[in-house]
């Protein structure tokens, strides 16, 4: 393994810098670090959205000949560790991240044409219609039908943990369209428009109080078939093939490393018991240490996996390592963020996280987020593929057990 970047890397990385330092303003990062969870303020993603389309960097995976830019995986990991590292709005952005590629590989030629071009430039923003009321870990259980009628599928059921739906005027969502298969045959993958009468998206707001999750229902949904991406029933292999791109790409390391040193420094503010500095506390101090070294070893199985990525390999249950220990060691480090703040976890402001409110924190600023984003993190080690279900990867790809 060569963790060694090359100077073609290098001048890369310097340019991306560049770019963050001119158009990262100190108040696009003061807004980003409202964000408690994978979405920021949808106001705040449009703006980001267009300063990168704008630079032609609106899709790092993508191809060229789609408007990407043809980054090889070195450049997407520098890109996305420098945005990590600066402070970007956290944008979740579905359809860059999973509906494109999707399209790519099993959509048809007039979705493409359609779609990508709306996905860049920020006219068309997804939401994924995947789990449901008692359809979540085992997706292929799932009950939404959609029954056949000329030229359009009638859409009955419901969604559930919807992220975004609330803005999105798009979908990608799985149906049932035969009943009378196996569970896994009988699914379809369809392009919903959000506006389309008979949708209705009720919030739900989570304990930390956001609404970033809904339950989305159907009443008589018509969904034109030329919605249809791939085959019809053929869409549990559709699916199978966006949660690639779902489970893949992050940079946990920066991620964790930016929280880390967030973490360090609240706690250089906040008093011990004894009176001085926390971070001099030896119990916390050790905390902090402890959690440096996992972070380090998150780190080095990152870099582990772009090396092999890099060479052609495919890294297996890594990823699985990789999204499994990102989520704990994040869970974990927001834990010690609460610990730092003490007692200014009690007030929670909702509204002193809304951008321009003039109702101020109850504690320093540096507090106002340590709750939020502790309780969000919860989830964390569920979505995205839950890591119970990830350890079960490893035990039979390691382990072959």
């Amino acid at each position: 393994m060569d963790l060694a970047m090359k100077q073609e890397d290098l001048a890369f990385r310097d340019e991306v810098r560049a770019f963050l330092d001119t158009h990262l303003t100190e108040e696009l990062k003061a807004r980003a670090r409202l964000t408690p969870g994978i979405l920021s303020d949808h106001s705040l993603r449009v703006e980001w959205l267009a300063i990168v389309n704008a630079r032609g960097w609106a899709a790092p995976s993508w191809p060229k000949q789609y408007g990407g830019t043809g980054w090889d995986v070195m450049k997407r990991f520098i890109y996305a560790s420098e945005c990590a590292t600066a402070g970007v709005p956290i944008s979740s952005n579905m359809g860059l991240s999973m509906v494109g590629p999707t399209l790519m590989g099993h959509g048809s030629e007039a979705q493409k044409a359609w779609y990508l071009p709306r996905i860049l430039n920020g006219e068309d923003w997804w939401c994924q219609g995947y789990s449901e009321p008692g359809s979540g870990s085992d997706l292929a259980s799932l009950q939404t039908r959609a029954i056949s009628d000329g030229d359009d599928y009638i859409v009955n059921g419901s969604k559930l943990w919807t992220t975004g739906a609330h803005f999105a005027n798009r979908m990608f969502c799985l149906v049932r369209t035969d009943p009378s298969a196996r569970k896994q045959e009988g699914i379809s993958f369809i392009l919903i428009d959000m506006e389309s009468p008979g949708i209705t998206v009720e919030p739900i707001i989570t304990l930390a109080g956001d609404h970033e999750v809904n339950q989305v229902f159907f009443d008589n949904v018509r969904v034109p078939k030329a919605n249809l991406v791939g085959a019809e029933n053929n869409g549990w292999t559709v699916a199978k093939y966006l949660l690639e791109f779902e489970r893949g790409g992050s940079a946990h390391g920066a991620n964790l490393r930016s929280a880390l040193n967030r973490l360090r420094s609240i706690a250089s503010e906040e008093r011990a018991g004894d009176g001085g500095k926390l971070i001099t506390d030896p119990a916390f101090r050790r905390k902090v240490d402890e959690a440096d070294i996992d972070v380090t070893a998150v780190e080095s199985t990152e870099h582990r996996i772009m090396s092999a990525l890099s060479s052609g390999q495919n890294p297996g249950a890594a990823s699985s390592i990789i999204k499994t220990r990102g989520t704990e060691m994040n869970q974990r480090l927001t834990e010690l963020g609460i610990e730092a703040v003490a007692y200014y976890v009690v007030p929670h402001v909702l509204e002193a996280r809304i951008w321009g409110s003039n109702v101020s924190p109850a504690g320093p600023d540096h507090a106002l987020m340590a709750v939020p984003k502790y309780l969000n993190t919860r989830a964390s080690s569920i979505y995205g593929g839950s890591n119970e279900v990830q350890r079960n990867i490893m035990a039979k790809a390691v382990l072959e057990l």
